[in-house]
């Protein structure tokens, strides 16, 4: 049978999290990568900015008009409040979108608003659209044509509370989220706290009970829960390029001990190629995901205080992202879930 093969186009190439999509799709068997688009650097070529790519990809960087245009599917990396037009045209043409940006993550307009000084200026596309959490949601986005997908940190976290929700392990009130980003998180603009000699050798949290992703975060647990949960929420600026490690503390519900717990959660994954549930004694560590798109999850129990202790660890830039991104495609498209990012971690 004739392999199926996708024009993709991708807008927002030129920042990390762009071409870390034309990494990864470069390498699909089922895809050809249609068009590149960057508003600032429209007639470079991507191998002029990523010099990695050299004789591997040296697409001219196109208008947004024309991505659209070429593409099946498009991908949108850009900055909260760009992607709503670029969705109204994709679905206009019948087109599947996915947004790596903030515009599709929230359900509720006004909290999108308070959060990110923006207002949903087509509510009827955000209606449409799916939370592409690729293991949890995975038969919502198999039907989507409009996919946002989510947040580094509220991956992480998701992935890492959902079996002790799910199952009621905890109480799924309130929990603590201790999370660390490498600096790529922060996107490629240079900024004060991301100037090298303000991040090298340095280690400090950031955007204290007030971070973005917090809404986010709590919309989905409680999903999960079924009732309203919150969080307190402190990020950290890892001296890194890649990798987030999120450190989540819950009070156990009476009666679960970690070995049950930890049975729990091999259960919960044990079908899912992309979470891997460590053996008990073992700590997550972004170094055994980087470059992939695995979640690695631990379990740990403070017997003093009773508390369950999850340590996540993804690769922001491939699960937390494009990674995911790629994953949420194949699902809508029914290929093979793993095509593209079946990669190994580097050992060292």
């Amino acid at each position: 049978m004739e392999k199926k093969i996708f024009e993709v186009s991708v807008i927002g190439a030129s920042g990390y999290a762009g071409a870390e999509l034309v990494r990864i799709l470069l390498s699909h068997p089922n895809v050809h990568l249609a068009a590149l688009s960057s508003v600032s650097y429209t007639g470079q070529s991507i191998a002029d900015l990523y010099p990695s790519y050299r004789e591997i990809c040296e697409k001219t960087l196109v208008s947004e008009e024309e991505a659209v245009e070429k593409g099946d599917v498009v991908f949108a990396s850009l900055p909260h409040g760009l992607s709503q037009e670029i969705a109204l045209r994709c679905s206009e043409k019948g087109k599947l979108f996915i947004d790596l940006g903030a515009d599709f993550r929230l359900e509720n307009g006004e909290t999108y608003t308070q959060w990110y000084g923006k207002d949903y200026i087509y509510p009827e596309l955000h209606e449409k659209s799916v939370y592409g959490l690729s293991e949890i949601y995975r038969e919502d986005i198999k039907k989507a044509k409009i996919i946002g997908n989510p947040g580094c940190y509220p991956t992480s976290v998701a992935l890492a509370l959902y079996p002790a929700i799910k199952n009621g392990l905890v109480k799924a009130d309130d929990f603590i989220v201790d999370s660390k980003s490498g600096v790529t998180g922060a996107g490629k603009s240079l900024t004060q706290k991301t100037h090298f000699p303000e991040c090298n050798e340095a280690f400090s949290p950031y955007s204290i009970g007030k971070h973005r992703h917090t809404p986010e975060i709590e919309q989905t647990l409680s999903h999960f829960a079924h009732s309203p949960v919150r969080i307190t929420f402190v990020p950290h600026l890892l001296p890194v390029n890649r990798g987030i490690i999120s450190t989540v503390y819950a009070e156990k519900n009476s009666g679960f001990g970690i070995e049950e717990i930890h049975g729990i959660y091999r259960k919960t994954y044990e079908n899912e190629r992309f979470v891997r549930v460590l053996p008990l004694g073992d700590v997550a560590n972004l170094k055994n995901v980087k470059m992939s798109n695995f979640c690695d999850i631990s379990l740990h129990e403070d017997i003093h205080t009773s508390k369950l202790i999850i340590v996540s660890a993804i690769d922001n830039m491939v699960k937390g992202a494009a990674g995911q991104a790629v994953q949420n495609m194949n699902i809508a498209l029914g290929l093979d879930e793993t095509a593209g990012i079946n990669f190994v971690p580097p050992a060292i």
